[in-house]
C-alpha cells in the first residue's frame, strides 16, 4: 500500500498509508483536546469529515468548535437526527425530503398525512436526547447513483429518487446515522454526542421545490449550539422578537391593518399610522431638499411599451402584474419608478450645466408577491420607495456617491440606526455594458466608501445586471440585520432611452445614472422601525407625543383648553376625558407607549398648570401648557438632528 503525507497547514505533518480517513490523520496531528474540539477539516475549498478517505498529499486545517462552519455541520447533523427520530417514532410511511442547515438553524420536509401536535415535537425532542446520547457515528458511503435509485425506489422514497435523477451524475453519497439513510453531501459530526442543545421551534408548510403544483409538505424547524447557554440566549431572542412583531404592535397601537376583503399585501395606514409615516415623509422631504434634491411625482401606470424599452418585461415580468387594455393601448401597473425619472429628463435637452441632476420621489409601486410569501408591512404587494435618480458626467460620479453615502448614513442615525453592514457588489455574471464602464463605476463606488472611511465587504458577483452596486444592512436593537439602502450605478438604461446631454464640446455624451433608496420601501422600514423600538418611538416620531387625563368631570373644561392650546402649538396631542379612575386611563396610555401623559386635577386647574407623567412610569413637576409646548419642540427638534 503506498503511502501519503499528511500536514496541519501550521506545518506539523505525518507520513500515513493512502486510503486513511481524516479521522486518523487528526489522531495522528492533533492532541487529544483538541480532537475534542474539531468536528470537520477544511482541505484547499472543502470541507471534510472525518469519514473523508485521502489517497493523495493533503494539507489540512482543524474546524472547530466555536466557527461558523463547525455551527452549520452542527446543524446539518441535527437535522438528520431528527429526521431519525421522526422516523422511529412515526413510521417508514413518513417520507423525508430535504434537510438543511439555514442561518438560524436547519428544517426538514417530510411528507405525513397528519399534522405535527406540539406533543409531538416534545415526542420527537425526547427521542433526540436519547440518539444524542448513544453517541452514534455519522457514517459516508459513495454508490452508483443506479444502486442508489434502486434503493430509494423500493423505499419508496420518491423525493430522493428525483433528486438523484436531476443530479445526472454517476456517483452519489449516502449518509447513514442510526436506521436513517438520506442521500447528502455532507459533511456531518464524528458522532451524535457533539450535539449539546436543541429545540424544535415551529412547523410549517413547504411545497415540494417551491412548486404550488407540487406536494404540500410538512416544514419541520429546529435549531441547535454546542453550548446550552447559547441555545437559552438564542430562544430569548426569539421571544424577545414576538414582543416587538411589528404585526402584533401594529394592531395594538393603531397603526395599519390588512382586510382579506381588500387583497392580501394591501396596506391600510390608520390615523395613527397615518401620522408616523407623515412624520417620516417630512422628515425625508425636508432633508433632501437640504441636499439639493427635487421632489417629483409621477403616475401609477405607463403604457406598456414604456416597459419593453426599459427592460422590464424581459428581466421582471413575473413580478410585474397583468396589462390592463385602456383605449385598445396596453398599459401596465408600475413596478418602478425609474423610466418615469428618465421621461422628465428626456422632455428637453439638457446641457453639461444641468448636471449633476437629482430628483427624487416617494413613489408607490406594485410588485407580485406569492401569498405565502406576504408578511405584514415587510412583504406586501404595494409600498412606496423612497427613490432618487442622479444623472451626472462620469467626472461627477465619485462625488454624488459620496455625497449619497453621507445623506444615507445621516438619515439612518435620525432614525436610531448607526450600526449596518456595507457590501460592494461587483459585476454578476449575466450583466449588459462595456467591461470599461463597469470598471469605473465599480471604482468610484469603492473610491467613495473608502473617502467617507467606511468598512465594507466585498459581495462577489452580487450586482445588479446593468451594474454595480453598494448595500447597507441596518442592524436593530436586538442585532438583526435588515436590507434597506442601496446605490446602484446605471450605465443601461440610459442606452436604452438614448439620453443624452450637450457636452463641452458641443458633442452629445451619455449621463451616467445612479438609483437610489435609504430607506428601501417606507412600509418595510416603518416595520423595521417599529420592531427596533418596540413601538416605543422617541418624541419626534411618536404619532401621538401626550394624552390628557383628567381625574374628575370638574377639570373637563380647562382639559379642553390645554388641548387646544397645545394643538395649535403643533404638539400631537389627544385626551381621555372618560369617567373612569386615573390609574386606569394611566395604564392604557402606557399601553400605547404615550411619551407624556398630562395630568390635571383641581390643583393644576387653579394653577393653569399640567403635571407630567412619563411613559416609563416617573412624574416631572407641574408646568403650564405653553411651557410643555416648547419643551416638546426643542426634543422634537433634537431628535431631528437640527
Amino acid at each position: 500500500m503506498s503511502e501519503i503525507r499528511v500536514q496541519l497547514s501550521e506545518g506539523e505533518a505525518a507520513t500515513m498509508a493512502s486510503g486513511s480517513t481524516v479521522r486518523e490523520a487528526c489522531k495522528a496531528l492533533l492532541s487529544n483536546k483538541q480532537r475534542k474540539q474539531t468536528v470537520a477539516v477544511q482541505i484547499g475549498e472543502t470541507v471534510a469529515d472525518f469519514t473523508t478517505v485521502l489517497t493523495t498529499d493533503t494539507v489540512f486545517s482543524p474546524i472547530q468548535i466555536g466557527s461558523s462552519e463547525a455551527l452549520e455541520i452542527l446543524r446539518h447533523s441535527t437535522s438528520h437526527i431528527m429526521a431519525l427520530a421522526v422516523r422511529d417514532l412515526f413510521g417508514s410511511e413518513v417520507k423525508v425530503a430535504i434537510g438543511p442547515a439555514i442561518d438560524s438553524g436547519f428544517y426538514y420536509d417530510f411528507l405525513r398525512k397528519e399534522p405535527f401536535t406540539p406533543e409531538d415535537f416534545a415526542s420527537i425532542e425526547a427521542r433526540m436526547a436519547e440518539l444524542v446520547r448513544a453517541a452514534l457515528p455519522f457514517q459516508r458511503q459513495e454508490i452508483a447513483s443506479s444502486e442508489a435509485l434502486a434503493r430509494f425506489t423500493a423505499e419508496e422514497e420518491r423525493f430522493k429518487v428525483e433528486l438523484i435523477n436531476d443530479l445526472a451524475c454517476d456517483r452519489v453519497s449516502l449518509y447513514q446515522v442510526g436506521e436513517f439513510t438520506d442521500l447528502c453531501r455532507g459533511p456531518h459530526l464524528p458522532d451524535t454526542s457533539f450535539i449539546k442543545a436543541f429545540k424544535l421551534l415551529r412547523v410549517a408548510g413547504a411545497y415540494w421545490r417551491g412548486d404550488e403544483k407540487r406536494d404540500v409538505l410538512q416544514r419541520l424547524y429546529g435549531t441547535a449550539f454546542f453550548e446550552k447557554k447559547e441555545l437559552a440566549a438564542y430562544l430569548e431572542a426569539i421571544e424577545e422578537a414576538k414582543r416587538r412583531d411589528h404585526r402584533k404592535l401594529g394592531k395594538d397601537l393603531e397603526l395599519f391593518t390588512i382586510r382579506d376583503e381588500i387583497g392580501p399585501g394591501l396596506i391600510l395606514w390608520q390615523p395613527k399610522g397615518a401620522q408616523l409615516r407623515r412624520l417620516i415623509e417630512d422628515f425625508w422631504k425636508d432633508e433632501h431638499y437640504r441636499h439639493d434634491y427635487e421632489l417629483l411625482y409621477t403616475p401609477h401606470i405607463a403604457r406598456q411599451d414604456l416597459w419593453k424599452t426599459s427592460g422590464h418585461l424581459d428581466f421582471y415580468s413575473e413580478n410585474m402584474y397583468s396589462a390592463m387594455d385602456i383605449d385598445e393601448v396596453r398599459y401596465q401597473l408600475k413596478p418602478m419608478n425609474c423610466p418615469f425619472h428618465i421621461g422628465v429628463f428626456n422632455s428637453h435637452r439638457r446641457s453639461y450645466r444641468d448636471l449633476p441632476i437629482r430628483w427624487c420621489e416617494l413613489g408607490t409601486v406594485y410588485r407580485y408577491e406569492r401569498a405565502g410569501a406576504l408578511h405584514g408591512l415587510m412583504r406586501v404587494r404595494g409600498f412606496t420607495q423612497d427613490d432618487a435618480h442622479i444623472f451626472c458626467r462620469p467626472d461627477q460620479l465619485e462625488e454624488e456617491i459620496f455625497n449619497i453615502l453621507a445623506l444615507n448614513l445621516h438619515i439612518l442615525q435620525a432614525f436610531g440606526f448607526s450600526d449596518y453592514d456595507i457590501y460592494l457588489s461587483t459585476r454578476p455574471e449575466k450583466y449588459v455594458g462595456s467591461d470599461e464602464n463597469w470598471a469605473k463605476a465599480t471604482e468610484a463606488l469603492e473610491l467613495a466608501l473608502q473617502k467617507k472611511g467606511l468598512n465594507y465587504a466585498i459581495d462577489p458577483g452580487e450586482g445588479v445586471f446593468y451594474g454595480p452596486k453598494i448595500d447597507i444592512k441596518i442592524k436593530d436593537q436586538i442585532g438583526r440585520s435588515w436590507q434597506c439602502s442601496t446605490i446602484q450605478v446605471d450605465f443601461n438604461l440610459p442606452e436604452r432611452f438614448a439620453m443624452g446631454y450637450t457636452g463641452e464640446d458641443n458633442s452629445e455624451h451619455q449621463p451616467i445614472m445612479i438609483h437610489r433608496a435609504l430607506m428601501g420601501s417606507l412600509e418595510r422600514f416603518i416595520g423595521v422601525l417599529i420592531e427596533h423600538y418596540a413601538g416605543v418611538f422617541p418624541l419626534w416620531l411618536a404619532p401621538v407625543q401626550a394624552r390628557i387625563l383628567n381625574i374628575t368631570d370638574a377639570q373637563a373644561a380647562y382639559c379642553e383648553e390645554v388641548y387646544k392650546t397645545l394643538r395649535l402649538a403643533g404638539v400631537r396631542v389627544e385626551k381621555d376625558l372618560r369617567n373612569e379612575k386615573l390609574n386606569y386611563k394611566i395604564r392604557e396610555a402606557q399601553f400605547a407607549k404615550i411619551p407624556y401623559m398630562l395630568i390635571i386635577g383641581d390643583q393644576e386647574r387653579t394653577d393653569q398648570t399640567v403635571t407630567i407623567r412619563l411613559r416609563d412610569g416617573k412624574n416631572l413637576s407641574p408646568i403650564s401648557p405653553a411651557a410643555f409646548a416648547e419643551k416638546v419642540r426643542l426634543e422634537v427638534q433634537a431628535g431631528r438632528g437640527y
